[in-house]
Parts: structure tokens; C-alpha cells; sequence
């Protein structure tokens, strides 16, 4: 059964970031339960990345599939332009209660990138409605903010989007902030501020770039700057929104704040797609006219669904829960007693923690890097050992479920130096 689904799957379907021709070992899944994932061998795996760092609460959570059956069963779709809906609008006000003060406005979109566009459009046109020319768009190197073409654009270049090259809008890139270039950044940025439509980065953490992580303090001066020389700030939570930090928010760990968030990934807890872009009223008041030219032209056929808004709902709900809060910070705290048994490990180089965040390096010949061969027989290993993990090449990280229990967290502590251990040797 489980060679026919697979023969199936490569007779029709296409993967994302898969090398199709070399894609000999896809697994069919089955079933989802909690933190783990079974496939139609009978093989368990514990889902160690949250599959690409969305399920926040386990697989199949049964409150959240009684909410959407709920729903399903009442209005499963309609419209958004002119009509609105129960799910959309306590969704928007549950939301936004929970961010900075200043965001109050919600639009809603499908998925990470879209959010992001969303953001970059409404920048750009901000500037526009009010007669000025500022197009040009602040971002980090090694950013990755998705891969539609506008987010392609405000993302590091690399080999991913080296085929695009030509066709993306122009971006100025600043390294990330530390004590040292601080001020060289500010010079930087001052000398182009008036051309500037917006500023747009990832706080804390640059997920897809490797899990580089860098420091509240030194993005806050930054961020205060960039309001000194009122250019707009975009905050990616894409990634970091919903716990993940080991706050609700990494806006939780600043006293300065962005001018539009973006949303999407662990919004649902994982169950269904959805994108949410919020803004500050000034942003929105911008599009407020008589002029039919100033609307802002953008939605999706699926735009507030009411049952991903349904699915949100309900994962807010248990993550505001305090069994939830009390799961965070437990594997905030195993993560760090097993970060210091990283840092005297041997083979491993620059671990990084930031709440259910932990990453580190695996020392091989090959520099680092996303291509890097490691990653492959690293991949494997773990599968084998019952463990879902996706190494970014020789990059290494944990971003679990917060349902997962101790014993299952220490599990994956233990595998990871026995394959560290044993790739080793065998190298």
C-alpha cells in the first residue's frame, strides 16, 4: 500500500523546495495525533519543526476540528467585499487586542507571502494617495519574507531567487543591527530616508536564512530611528507570531512599534491557510477618500474565510490558555539546559535560543549553507530514529509543538547527540 501511494504521488504531484528527479523517499502520512505523525507502515514520528512551523497545538486537535465542524455546518464561505461575518470580525477584535496599542485596522489575505505583499502594497500606496514618490523598500540581507515575486524582492538574494534576478524591484539591504554598526546603519539609512516607502524585517529571528538570531535592544534603537526619519516599518511575525519567541508576540520584546505586522503560519494552529496583515489608522485613513483611485485594489477569492477565521479563533483560545503558557515555558527552559550540553559538544558551533526557538551547527568541511550535503544524511538519520526534523542544511533546529511532553522533548535531546556522534564517526 505504501509503494502504491507512493508511486502515485510521483506519477502527479510536484513538492515545494524538492528536488523531484533525486525525491526517491516521500512518505505517505495517514494520521495526525498531538505531536506525532503516522504513516501507512505503522512508523511513528514526533513532528519536531511543527511541519514548517505551523501546528502549534499537535495534529488534529479535537477542539479546533469541533470549531470548524461547527462552522462548516453554519457558513463555510462567502464573499468579503460588501458582507462580513461573526468569525471575521471577533477575530479582528481578538487580535488586535493582543498587539501594540497602535495596530487597528485588519486585512485578511491566504497565506505568509500574501500578508507580506499586502504590507508592501499598502506602503507604497500610502505614499502614493498623499502625491509622493517613495518606492523604494528597506530590508535585511538574508531576509526571507516568502516567494511570490514582492516578497521574493524584499528577501536576501540567493540561489533561490537568482532566476528572478532581473525581474525584482529594487531593495536596499543593511546587515542585521549590533552594538558595532549601529551607527554606520543609521548613517546608511539617513541618506536615503526620503526615498524610502517602507522598512521591512523579520524581528529577532531569520527563520529560513538559518535561524539567525540577533537582539531586541539593538532592533529597537533601529526601529526608533527609522520612526526619527518617518519611514514606515513592516514586522514580519510570520514566523515568530504566536508563542514562538516565548512571548505572544516579538513585539512583546520591544518598546518600539511597527506601523503594519504581518501574520500567518501557527494563525490557525496549523489547520487551515490564512494571511493577516494590521496596520496603524494612520495607514488606513490614507485610503479613506472620495477618489475611487485610492482604494486600496487587493483581495483574494477566499479572503476571511469563516472557517479559517474559525480555526484562528480557537487556536488563540488555547494558546491564551494557561496549561498552554506553562507548556512554553517549560520547553523554553529544557531547550536552554540543552543548549549548554550543545556548547561543550564537539562537533557543534554557534547555538542560538530564543524561546521554543533552538538552533545550532554541525562542524563538516562544506561551508554553511542551505546546499550544504549534510543536511540530507542528517534528515534521514533522524526519520529512522522516529524524529521529523528538516535540517537547513548543516543547520540544525527544534520548533515544536507545544503540546510535547518532557519525556518526548528529552527523546530528541538524546537522538540528536547519538547522530551527531555517529555521523561523525562514519565520516
Amino acid at each position: 500500500m505504501c509503494n502504491g501511494l507512493r508511486a502515485r504521488n510521483k506519477a502527479v504531484n510536484w513538492h515545494p523546495y524538492t528536488q523531484m528527479k533525486t525525491a526517491d523517499h516521500i512518505i505517505p502520512i495517514i494520521r495526525g495525533e498531538g505531536v506525532y505523525l503516522f504513516d501507512n507502515e505503522g512508523n511513528r514520528y514526533i513532528d519536531a519543526v511543527s511541519s514548517w512551523w505551523v501546528t502549534l497545538h499537535g495534529h488534529a486537535h479535537p477542539y479546533i476540528a469541533q470549531r470548524i465542524f461547527e462552522q462548516l455546518n453554519t457558513l463555510e464561505q462567502v464573499i468579503f467585499a460588501g458582507f462580513t461575518h461573526e468569525p471575521a470580525i471577533q477575530l479582528s477584535e481578538n487580535l488586535l487586542s493582543l498587539l501594540p496599542d497602535k495596530q487597528e485596522k485588519v486585512f485578511y489575505s491566504d497565506n505568509g507571502s500574501t500578508a507580506v505583499e499586502v504590507a508592501l502594497k499598502m506602503c507604497i500606496q500610502y505614499h502614493h494617495n498623499q502625491g509622493k514618490s517613495r518606492n523604494k523598500i528597506l530590508a535585511f540581507r538574508n531576509a526571507y519574507h516568502g516567494d511570490t515575486f514582492g516578497a521574493m524582492s524584499v528577501s536576501g538574494r540567493s540561489a533561490w531567487t537568482q532566476p528572478f534576478g532581473e525581474m525584482l524591484f529594487e531593495v536596499i539591504f543593511i546587515d542585521l543591527p549590533h552594538k558595532d554598526n549601529l551607527e554606520e546603519l543609521k548613517l546608511e539609512i539617513s541618506a536615503i530616508s526620503d526615498e524610502l516607502a517602507c522598512f521591512i524585517y523579520e524581528p529577532l529571528i531569520q527563520g529560513a536564512a538559518g535561524m539567525l538570531m540577533y537582539k531586541a535592544e539593538d532592533l529597537n534603537e533601529l526601529m526608533t530611528f527609522c520612526k526619527e526619519e518617518k519611514i514606515l516599518m513592516i514586522q514580519d511575525e510570520v514566523f515568530t507570531g504566536f508563542g514562538r519567541t516565548g512571548k505572544l508576540f516579538a513585539a512583546d520584546y520591544l518598546s518600539e512599534q511597527p506601523d503594519m505586522m504581518c501574520f500567518s503560519k501557527g494563525l490557525t494552529g496549523g489547520t487551515l491557510p490564512m494571511g493577516i496583515t494590521t496596520c496603524t489608522s494612520e495607514i488606513y485613513n490614507a485610503f479613506l477618500s472620495d477618489d475611487p483611485y485610492k482604494t486600496l485594489f487587493h483581495g483574494h477569492s477566499f479572503t476571511a474565510n469563516p472557517l479559517s477565521c474559525t480555526a484562528a479563533l480557537a487556536s488563540m483560545e488555547l494558546l491564551l490558555q494557561e496549561k498552554t503558557q506553562s507548556s512554553i515555558s517549560r520547553i523554553c527552559r529544557q531547550h536552554s539546559r540543552f543548549a549548554i550540553i550543545l556548547q561543550e559538544h564537539e562537533y557543534i558551533e554557534h547555538v542560538r535560543l530564543t524561546g521554543t526557538i533552538l538552533a545550532w551547527e554541525y562542524k563538516n568541511e562544506q561551508h554553511t549553507s542551505y546546499f550544504n550535503d549534510i543536511g540530507k544524511v542528517l534528515y534521514e538519520e533522524f526519520l529512522s530514529r522516529g524524529i521529523l526534523m528538516r535540517p537547513l542544511g548543516n543547520i540544525l533546529y527544534l520548533v515544536p509543538p507545544y503540546c510535547i511532553t518532557y519525556e518526548d522533548l528529552e527523546y530528541i535531546y538524546d537522538q540528536i547527540i547519538l547522530v551527531l556522534n555517529k555521523i561523525k564517526e562514519e565520516v
